[in-house]
């Protein structure tokens, strides 16, 4: 008995160093999105082309629209650029 509960203890505190571990997905948004069915607004937006788009839907009663964070020139935010690093001028 005192073996099982050293064994449950080992896989309990290694299922928690798991979730511990784990990050969310960095979200991505693309210009193309499949709409309708049970897909709240605006849709799946995870197609990088028309024609991608165009694939995933056939035949699933679903179509393609511009992903207005794209289409109303609301993309993502562009990432900072890393500060310049400027060389010391030597003195003459």
């Amino acid at each position: 008995m005192r073996k099982m509960h050293l064994v449950l203890m080992t896989f309990s505190a290694a299922v928690l160093a798991g979730f511990a571990t784990i990050t969310p997905a960095a979200a991505r948004d693309y210009p193309w999105c499949a709409r309708g069915g049970d897909y709240d607004y605006p849709g799946e937006c995870s197609y990088n082309t028309h024609e991608q788009c165009q694939a995933s839907v056939s035949g699933r009663l679903l179509y393609c629209d511009r992903n207005p964070r794209f289409a109303y020139g609301q993309g993502l935010p562009a990432e900072p650029r890393p500060p310049r690093r400027v060389r010391p001028v030597a003195p003459y």
